[in-house]
């Protein structure tokens, strides 16, 4: 069982257009509206592949109905915490090459007791989860909604910890600095956001393995970072591992590294070593990209998808 916390998820409406013109009336050619966010993301992709998961996130507002209608109809198990607010909206504007143009809402404007009730939420779905010692994996992901303090993944870490449990986190900013702080057992960050944490370019491979390193030497047992087209790197106190998958049909970056960090998990949840589920985790993210929308994928959607893993990767590539 895998937990996942989304303290601001999202209805992700997504419109596919000829091209993007500033200031232009534009004519969709179709449209799909997917439960959204990254945490619900990792849930989404766990369920579809057949994993056992629980989202829990706030839910407020027509969108908040909606968006539980959409997992309901996904097949995607959750428990939502009643908020004041509305649950946000947002926007991908996607062009039939892959290029996509996100417009996110802020989200609602949580009190504290809202923020204690979907930590206690989190932590009592994490110690129901059927285990004899739980969620496999506790997981934090996405950005955090007005009024949410920075602090929040860092206390979600801390409380996972002194229970004995595994916890992964995949944000950014200064609530991604402050989880990292707390020392959770896995982090997912991208490219840039790993630059932004690290605060230097990190240009070529090795230069975001040695920042990767550093956060090992730190007390994180695996760091996981996405790459976009040139694959993801994985790096633990024993190995190095980079794999990647090239897609020559690109629909939909929207929500591919959530696909990446669920294939992730649900590898090294199931026995995999890490460098095996980095590879799952890069099938299923790149398998995301054929789709359209946010839509995750089906075991069938995986056929075709081939990825390669190197132990001994090009560290001196340039990234793009």
């Amino acid at each position: 069982m895998i937990v996942t916390l989304t303290p601001n998820p999202s209805i992700d409406r997504a419109v596919l257009i000829d091209a993007l013109r500033r200031g232009e009336v534009h004519r969709a050619s179709s449209s799909r509206i997917d439960p959204g966010g990254k945490g619900v993301n990792v849930s989404r992709a766990l369920a579809a592949q057949g994993g056992s998961t629980v989202a829990v996130l706030p839910s407020g507002g027509p969108e908040g109905h909606l968006l539980e209608e959409l997992l309901d109809a996904a097949g995607v198990a959750y428990a939502s915490v009643p908020v004041r607010g509305s649950v946000r909206m947002n926007i991908s504007v996607l062009e039939p090459d892959g290029t996509t143009t996100k417009l996110n809402e802020p989200g609602p404007d949580l009190s504290a007791d809202e923020v204690e009730a979907l930590l206690a939420t989190t932590l009592e779905r994490a110690a129901g989860a059927g285990a004899a010692r739980g969620a496999e994996w506790v997981v934090g992901c996405g950005s955090l909604p007005p009024g949410a303090p920075t602090e929040l993944y860092a206390v979600l870490v801390s409380r996972v910890r002194e229970r004995g449990g595994r916890v992964a986190i995949d944000s950014s900013g200064a609530p991604f600095a402050a989880a990292v702080a707390a020392k959770p057992h896995l982090i997912k960050p991208n490219h840039e956001e790993l630059a932004e944490l690290v605060d230097h370019e990190l240009p070529t491979l090795g230069d975001v393995r040695d920042a990767a390193r550093e956060l090992v030497r730190s007390g994180i047992d695996v760091v996981a970072v996405s790459l976009g087209g040139d694959g993801a790197l994985l790096v633990t106190a024993d190995e190095c591992a980079h794999a990647r998958a090239t897609i020559t049909a690109p629909q939909s970056t929207v929500g591919a590294g959530d696909c990446m960090l669920a294939g992730l998990l649900h590898g090294l949840s199931t026995g995999l070593d890490p460098a095996d589920a980095l590879m799952t985790g890069v099938t299923w993210g790149a398998a995301a990209v054929t789709l359209p929308g946010s839509r995750v994928p089906t075991p069938d959607d995986l056929d075709g998808i081939r990825a390669v893993l190197s132990r001994e990767p090009d560290l001196d590539r340039v990234l793009s």
